[in-house]
């Protein structure tokens, strides 16, 4: 809608995990870089964990492409809030590709996902499981099945990495489960921006969607930093409705007390 008024080619703050707009900051670029190392050495398990709206999506969808081939299947469970039995079966077919009537018992799905990974691994790849929201995860006995599923090798080999991705909720599950948190290779905890690093990221998205002027005053970066505590789905969202509102108002540009007026007027009565 407002696209043309601002000389852009595309929205700029749209909350999609497309990783043409990956901002590569500190936080994330560590992130990425140990969670590709765990994975490239075959390490059993990792943690990536930051506040909702942090960038965690975004930055598995970079990883899966940095990986390629070699390492597949790459799974991605964001829905993690079933059953044990329920669990094992839903990755035991997106593994193998062979979905069953009716969900299966524990053991026969460890069974069908053991065969998969030895036959996966004879043929030179590596499975990734990412289990996204892990702190949703249902019982003791669920983390148990995951962490035994670590156990499967082939000619010393193991079969897969998994992924635990969550809210730092999950923090206080694992450290209660030490079987399970020293198979974790990696911990990587995602911090908010710095007001610099905010700035940057605005600029980042703008540019990525083609703005060849100044849209955000400096009055009004230090504003959304403030107003957003640096996390990248809040500053989406008060950016884009900024913008909007800065069309219809035919704006030039958009200064602090702009910023201030739509967090108040939009965003303060809105659910998370």
């Amino acid at each position: 809608m407002y696209e043309s008024y601002w000389q852009l080619t595309q929205k700029p703050f749209e909350n999609h995990a497309d990783p043409r707009f990956y901002y590569p900051g500190e936080p994330h670029q560590a992130a990425l870089l140990k969670l590709r190392y765990a994975i490239d050495n075959r390490r059993g398990g990792a943690l990536l964990a930051g506040a909702s709206g942090s960038g965690k999506t975004l930055l598995v969808n970079m990883l899966r492409d940095l990986l390629g081939d070699p390492f597949s299947p790459f799974l991605h469970l964001v829905f993690p809030q079933m059953s044990t039995p329920e669990l094992l079966a839903y990755l035991a077919a997106e593994m193998t590709g062979d979905a069953v009537s009716s969900t299966p018992g524990v053991h026969e799905s460890i069974r069908r996902i053991e065969r998969f990974l030895a036959e996966n691994t004879n043929q030179g790849r590596h499975a990734v499981v990412v289990i996204d929201e892990a702190q949703l995860l249902e019982g003791r006995q669920t983390w148990e099945s995951l962490r035994l599923l670590l156990n499967f090798e082939t000619n010393g080999r193991p079969g897969l990495t998994l992924l635990l991705c969550g809210q730092p909720g999950v923090l206080p599950t694992l450290s209660r489960m030490p079987q399970l948190e020293e198979r974790l290779a990696v911990k990587c905890l995602l911090r908010a921006f710095t007001e610099q690093e905010t700035a940057d990221y605005v600029s980042h998205r703008l540019r990525v969607a083609g703005s060849v002027r100044p849209i955000f005053g400096p009055d009004a970066l230090h504003a959304l930093h403030e107003l957003t505590h640096g996390i990248a789905r809040q500053i989406n969202r008060l950016c884009d409705l900024a913008m909007l509102i800065g069309f219809a108002e035919e704006r030039e540009t958009l200064n602090a007390a702009h910023l201030e007026a739509v967090c108040q007027e939009l965003l303060a009565a809105t659910p998370e």
